[in-house]
């Protein structure tokens, strides 16, 4: 009964293991990277940016972007980072900072910052 037991065992690890090595396979490469990579950013506000940043979301460490597009325009941006969620905050001239909290950037294309005055902030994707 004892090496019926241990067979047992050995044979739910080794199909533990197969199935895991065909899942990773069947993903998708940037399923199994992860992370955030190169977007597009689109002002979508309908006024300009300037001194645009990033944050890991829930971090406190802002650091330039690099792209400030101007109203309705777009920016390449290099970017890669192991998270995923992100804040973005820009600099709109006469009404100060606003930020767009909780982006993620795994797996997108494009990132549109859209602002109303009465709605406040949200994000677009473009996958």
């Amino acid at each position: 009964m004892r090496a019926a037991q241990v067979y047992c065992t050995a044979l739910m690890i080794l199909t533990v293991r197969i199935l895991s090595i065909l899942a990773l396979t069947a993903a998708p490469a940037s399923a199994i990277a992860g992370g955030a990579g190169n977007f597009t950013l689109v002002n979508g506000t309908g006024e300009g940016f300037s001194e645009v940043s990033i944050r890991r979301a829930g971090t406190n460490d802002w650091k330039p972007l690099g792209a400030a597009p101007s109203a309705g325009a777009r920016g390449a941006v290099q970017f890669n980072d192991p998270d995923c969620a992100f804040d973005i905050r820009a600099t709109v001239p006469g009404k100060g900072p606003v930020t767009w909290a909780g982006i993620n950037l795994c797996d997108v294309k494009s990132v549109t910052l859209n602002r109303d005055a009465s709605a406040g902030p949200w994000v677009d994707y473009d996958q």
